[in-house]
């Protein structure tokens, strides 16, 4: 299901207010604003998910992102909704099923574009959690490989060492 462009907007007004509004009251805006689409709309169930993440509800947020992503959620929020389930899972102490979930995750094509400028969220995020298994030297060699393509200098060389850690 598609927004509308009004319906876009004042959902990132809201999100870029988020630090003006209690928790509770974040997330009853947020609900009303999803009150507007149908029921079963996975771009509702995402902005609930992430409603709930954000003020502190990860428990909450987990079937949501679930529900999101099974209810058929496509392109950048996909993504989105990936990397952040993946990141709650960490935070509620299962780090091993978001390793699986970001690995599954690394690589995979999509034809809107947009979903190939998470690549690097998607990598830091999973440095985190492989952190987390024990896995550190194959975290650090993620997080310098997805540093590398930023710096102004010395991407080749950083890349080969981040290949060999």
């Amino acid at each position: 299901m598609s927004t509308t462009e009004d319906w876009e907007s004042r959902a990132a007004a809201l999100w870029t207010a988020i630090d003006d509004h209690e928790p509770a009251e974040f997330r009853a805006r947020i609900e009303a604003l999803v009150g507007e689409l149908p029921p079963d709309s996975p771009v509702g169930a995402f902005e609930l998910a992430c409603a709930n993440d954000s003020t502190g509800r990860p428990e909450q947020a987990e079937p949501l992102y679930r529900e999101a992503l099974d209810s058929g959620l496509s392109g950048y929020r996909r993504r989105r909704a990936l990397i952040q389930l993946a990141s709650t899972l960490r935070n509620l102490g299962r780090p091993e099923e978001s390793v699986a979930l970001l690995t599954a995750e690394r690589g995979r094509q999509d034809a809107d574009e947009s979903v190939a400028t998470l690549d690097d969220a998607l990598d830091a995020f999973l440095a985190l959690a492989l952190v987390d298994v024990g896995r550190e030297r194959e975290a650090v060699g993620l997080a310098l490989n997805a540093l590398a393509k930023h710096l102004p200098r010395y991407n080749r060389s950083l890349s080969y060492y981040a290949a060999h850690l």
